[in-house]
C-alpha cells in the first residue's frame, strides 16, 4: 500500500504515479501537398516519404518525445496485440494494437475513418493504442488489448478509454447483411444512417463493449471524419492522408 501524506491534519492519498496524455491530430500544420494536405502521418497512402517523415518528426517534437520514442504500427485490420518496451526506429509490423509499461514511449494509431482507441491505467502504469476498423473491431481487437493490458498489470476498473475521431453512424452506410454481422460480433453497432439506410456506429459498439468489460471511464470524441473537413476521411475522398491518435505516459 502506498504511503499517505498528511495535509491539514488529515490523511491525503497521493495522486497516481503516472500521468497519461492523449492527443489526436487534424489535417493542419504539416508539409504534405494535396491531396494529403497538410499534416498527413500515413506512410502508405502515396504521399512523398520525405513529407511524411517531416510530419512525424513535427508530431514527436510537439508532444515532447524523441522520434524513436513515437511508436508506429503497420496496421492490417487484424486482432494482434504487441507489447513494446523500448524505443525503435521502425514501425511494428502486422499488428493493430500496441501496449507498453514504459513511460516516455508514445503509441500511435493512424486512421482516416476507423476508430482510434487510446487506453490507460495511471495507477498501474500501462497504456494501449488500438486501431479498430470494422473488421478488427468485429474480431475483438479492443477486448484483446484490454486482456493484454491486464496481463501487464492493469486493473480493468482503473482503466480509462478515449475513442477518437471516426466516421459516425450517420455517414457509415453498409449492406444490411454486413451491419447484421458486425452487430452480432459487436452489439450496439448497427444503426440507421442519415439517409435511413443500414449503417454502423463502431464507436457506439466499442463504447458498449468497454463498459461491459468494466472499464471505469469511456470518453468518445464526437467528431465525424466524413462530416468534418478539418479531418482526413477515406470515405469522403481517396486518396487522402491519415490522422494520428497518440497516447503516452509521463
Amino acid at each position: 500500500m502506498r504511503d499517505r501524506a498528511r495535509a491539514g491534519g488529515a490523511e491525503a492519498k497521493p495522486g497516481p504515479p503516472h500521468t497519461i496524455r492523449r492527443v489526436s491530430t487534424t489535417r493542419a500544420g504539416g508539409v504534405s501537398a494535396p491531396p494529403f494536405d497538410t499534416f498527413n502521418l500515413g506512410d502508405h497512402v502515396g504521399d512523398d516519404p520525405a513529407a511524411v517523415a517531416a510530419n512525424r518528426r513535427r508530431l514527436a517534437d510537439t508532444i515532447g518525445v524523441a522520434p524513436d520514442h513515437l511508436i508506429w504500427m503497420n496496421q492490417v485490420h487484424g486482432d494482434a496485440v504487441v507489447r513494446v518496451d523500448e524505443p525503435r526506429g521502425t514501425a511494428v509490423d502486422d499488428t493493430d494494437a500496441l501496449i507498453t509499461t514504459t513511460a516516455g514511449l508514445a503509441l500511435a494509431v493512424i486512421t482516416a475513418d476507423c476508430v482510434p482507441v487510446l487506453l490507460g491505467d495511471e495507477e498501474a502504469g500501462v497504456i494501449g493504442a488500438v486501431h479498430a476498423g470494422r473488421v478488427g473491431a468485429a474480431k475483438g481487437i479492443v477486448a484483446r488489448t484490454v486482456e493484454a493490458m491486464v496481463a501487464a498489470g492493469a486493473q480493468v476498473a482503473d482503466m480509462t478509454a478515449w475513442l477518437g475521431p471516426a466516421v459516425s453512424g450517420a455517414n457509415y452506410e453498409v449492406p444490411a447483411e454486413m451491419a447484421d454481422d458486425v452487430e452480432a460480433a459487436l452489439p450496439g453497432s448497427r444503426v440507421r444512417t442519415a439517409a435511413g439506410t443500414p449503417g454502423l456506429d463502431l464507436r457506439a459498439g466499442i463504447a458498449r463493449q468497454l463498459g461491459d468489460l468494466g472499464l471505469g471511464s469511456v470518453a468518445v470524441d464526437p467528431r465525424c471524419t466524413v462530416a468534418d473537413t478539418d479531418l482526413f476521411s477515406h470515405r469522403r475522398g481517396a486518396p487522402t492522408g491519415r490522422l494520428a491518435s497518440v497516447v503516452w505516459m509521463q
